[in-house]
């Protein structure tokens, strides 16, 4: 009773508690997902991201890091309603990822003035908790277009186990 008094874990806290690895983990790593059935990866705009923002019950969860979105409903008690990562979800949070803030100015794609430390963060964050964790789902039109709408060639999909180039868009 006494944590939850005190309310939620500071994101860096947090952070590293994802980063742990889980106690009597076997030998063979098990992942926490399994792949969609028939669910391809999907585009998506800054509109239809937001759709999936948490609050809506029987809604998946869905936030964006570096372009890649992840489904984070599995850890519902972290981003759903009222949950003290809620206001991550259902957008591209990467600025906010790099810097560990919650700030409403923060919970964008940009990463411009980061320092050379938030994005060493970025990457490990990115590598080592949502890919590590969360099945991808698409990418944010950002990621794949440029701002003129012609495909971004240095476009590379990610590398999770339930990715298949076949099943893109």
């Amino acid at each position: 009773a006494g944590a939850a008094a005190r309310g939620p874990l500071p994101l860096p806290c947090l952070l590293l508690l994802l980063l742990l690895p889980p106690p009597a983990a076997s030998a063979e790593p098990e992942l926490r997902f399994r792949p969609p059935a028939e669910a391809p990866v999907r585009l998506f705009t800054e509109p239809e991201l937001a759709k999936y923002d948490g609050h809506q019950e029987g809604q998946p969860i869905y936030l964006a890091v570096k372009g890649v979105v992840f489904d984070v409903t599995s850890g519902k008690e972290f981003y759903g309603k009222g949950a003290p990562y809620n206001a991550l979800v259902g957008k591209d949070a990467t600025r906010g990822v790099a810097k560990m803030s919650l700030d409403p100015a923060d919970l964008t794609h940009d990463t411009t003035g980061l320092t050379e430390e938030e994005l060493k963060s970025l990457d490990d964050i990115f590598n080592n908790v949502y890919k590590a964790k969360y099945p991808i789902v698409g990418y944010t039109s950002r990621r794949i277009l440029n701002e003129d709408g012609s495909p971004n060639l240095d476009f590379k999909p990610e590398d999770q186990p339930h990715f298949s180039i076949k099943d893109e868009f």
